[in-house]
């Protein structure tokens, strides 16, 4: 039996289709506009269009890619609205490394459980 066998089905949902448009000010990040369409590629109004900002910010450990979505139906509302998405999303994944920080902190290592790193001879 050879590996491809047990590979999981791989199948885009043809309801499910957007095109995208990215808009950057080259400087600070860019703007995605995910417009659905059906599968002739013609616009679907039935569901709505939707704007994703992505930027980065630099960490002791490097650059952190941050992505967020911005309410609004517009290209000129998601620019306006980008500093304050991104803001919120900083805010999000420095909680979410918090937690991280104190579930890490808090974990203790019990000799003979399965995930235990100490070996005893």
């Amino acid at each position: 039996m050879s590996q491809m066998d047990n590979s999981p089905e791989v199948s885009m949902d043809p309801t499910a289709l957007t095109r995208e448009e990215v808009y950057t000010d080259s400087r600070v990040g860019t703007i995605r506009k995910m417009t659905p369409v059906t599968i002739d590629g013609e616009v679907d109004s039935s569901r709505p269009v939707q704007f994703i900002g992505s930027t980065q910010i630099m960490t002791p450990g490097g650059a952190l890619p941050l992505s967020f979505e911005i309410e609004t139906d517009t290209l000129e509302g998601a620019v306006a609205g980008f500093g304050d998405g991104a803001k919120l999303a900083v805010e999000r994944t420095m909680e979410e490394l918090k937690e991280m920080q104190r579930q890490q902190a808090s974990s203790i290592v019990v000799p003979g459980r399965e995930n235990s790193k100490i070996q005893f001879p």
